[in-house]
């Protein structure tokens, strides 16, 4: 049986091991921290469960192509409620709301009453949402290889789709704000101005929401953490190995074939070497320095546009139900944070979910997105690292006390966590988590090393803009790439 070391226990490194298993691979997998997940993660703190990834899925419903493959790598089953609220979300500007909806017609009805003299636009935004609804993520075999179940997708499928590709094309190089300029309401204006960070092209803004009304991006109960622990016990249960603290600090490579992985000075020998970890960290890490791949120059290009945030927690003793799951609130007065301007600020309400809080008690979570990286490492080279996050903290919770008065003096936890934090635990170059589309589209890169034999990459930052689909979609492609090489046939679904 040939082996094959992974590394990292991340969405991508779970799925590839699943993938190698039932096509007959001895897997271990490598995982620095004490925990499967990667990104896909969630903690507990002082009896609150803080949400730190999964915050819709593609592919949670059966319709979607996406759905046979989680299931197949354990993240779903029969036992697991998935939960599709409505509204998606809600943003609050001064009290004056504007609620997503999934039905588009039920959307459609509540734009037009809130902001009639967008008439035109508001249509033209249900029919790129009625057209985006149709999407669906292909998955689909690379050429060439032998497998034990095609894969392919249906030609009515694609035709499906052929209008949600013209208008993407359309709006691609078009950014959330120049669009958002397009509506004379000024609190349309300002949702669509606030959403994503600056420069995000507006054909992706549609995706979620296409996504939505079609009934799919639901939320798995438990959240991130228990699907990881699902994906990892779906490895396990194939035969498969997870070794945590095993931080790998080196692939071997002999004769120009990938041969092993070094951890903690010792050498673990296998036939191949599948790499989920944040490549563009992995580049300057994990390969001597003679090894370069083609395409890293082009990958380092694309680091201007990482998605690096800020993540703020906090278990708030007073219930929040009667608050949707998710609200962005628009500011009067704007805070700048870390060089980034915050015009509005959005929270998870977690007050749902059963567990994730003390009876009566609420989790609430805040992103502030921007690159606060620089603004991080300085404070925690200088010690004043904690005393930054208690500011930050004070300060989204006075806001959101503004906005919310019953939280006022009930918030008691706080967790703060920084790009450092996400570079420590996942090993993530500055601490990201995907990379940001702009006007300018990036392709993916290869799963295949150019260079070194029986070396593969999979993993999120190798499909932008990335997220889970992409993660778990490119394991499979790197294990059928060495089944190929291997001349086995794949054996996954």
């Amino acid at each position: 049986m040939k082996k094959t070391i992974i590394i990292g226990a991340g969405i991508a490194g779970l799925s590839a091991g699943v993938y190698a298993l039932q096509s007959g691979f001895d897997v271990t997998i490598m995982e620095q921290h004490t925990i499967p997940g990667g990104f896909c993660t969630s903690w507990r703190r002082g009896g609150y469960l803080f949400e730190g990834g999964l915050h819709w899925l593609t592919g949670s419903s059966h319709k979607q192509p996406l759905y046979k493959v989680w299931r197949n790598l354990g993240a779903i089953n029969d036992d697991i409620k998935v939960f599709t609220g409505d509204p998606s979300m809600v943003y609050d500007h001064n009290g004056q709301q504007i609620r997503f909806y999934r039905d588009v017609e039920k959307l459609k009805a509540h734009l037009l009453d809130f902001a009639p003299e967008d008439t035109k636009e508001i249509n033209n935004l249900c029919n790129i949402i009625r057209a985006y609804s149709k999407l669906a993520m292909p998955i689909s075999d690379i050429k060439g290889v032998k497998v034990k179940e095609k894969n392919r997708m249906k030609l009515l499928a694609l035709i499906s789709m052929l209008p949600a590709f013209m208008k993407m094309f359309r709006y691609w190089n078009i950014t959330t704000n120049e669009y958002a300029v397009r509506f004379k309401n000024p609190v349309l204006r300002s949702f669509f101005a606030s959403t994503t960070d600056e420069g995000y092209s507006a054909a992706m803004l549609f995706f979620p929401l296409g996504l939505y009304a079609a009934g799919d991006g639901g939320y798995l109960e438990g959240g991130s953490l228990k699907m990881a622990h699902n994906m990892a016990d779906r490895v396990k249960s194939l035969g498969g190995k997870i070794q945590y603290k095993a931080k790998v600090e080196q692939v071997i490579i002999e004769n120009g074939k990938a041969v092993g992985v070094l951890v903690n000075g010792e050498k673990h020998m296998a036939d191949s070497v599948i790499v989920t970890v944040d490549t563009l960290a992995a580049m300057d890490s994990l390969f001597p320095k003679s090894h370069s791949e083609p395409w890293f120059d082009r990958m380092r290009t694309m680091t201007d546009r990482l998605a690096i945030n800020t993540f703020i927690s906090l278990g708030i003793e007073a219930d929040l139900s009667d608050l949707p799951g998710h609200i962005t609130f628009a500011l009067d007065m704007p805070f700048e944070f870390a060089g980034t301007k915050h015009d509005a600020i959005g929270c998870g309400n977690y007050a749902a979910y059963k567990d994730y809080a003390p009876d009566g008690c609420t989790a609430v979570t805040v992103i502030l997105n921007g690159d606060s990286y620089d603004f991080w490492k300085t404070h925690k080279e200088n010690g004043t690292y904690e005393d930054e996050k208690k500011k930050i903290a004070d300060t989204v919770i006075a806001i959101l006390s503004e906005k919310i008065p019953q939280i006022k003096d009930k918030v008691a936890v706080i967790d703060v966590a920084t790009p450092l934090t996400y570079e420590r635990y996942c090993g993530s170059y500055r601490g990201s988590w995907m990379t940001m589309m702009g006007k300018k589209r990036d392709k993916e890169f290869p799963l295949k090393s150019e260079t070194i034999q029986n070396l593969y990459y999979a993993g999120q930052r190798m499909q932008p803009p990335g997220g889970m689909p992409p993660a778990a979609d490119t394991g499979r492609r790197a294990v059928q790439h060495l089944c190929k090489d291997a001349d086995i046939v794949f054996g996954g679904k």
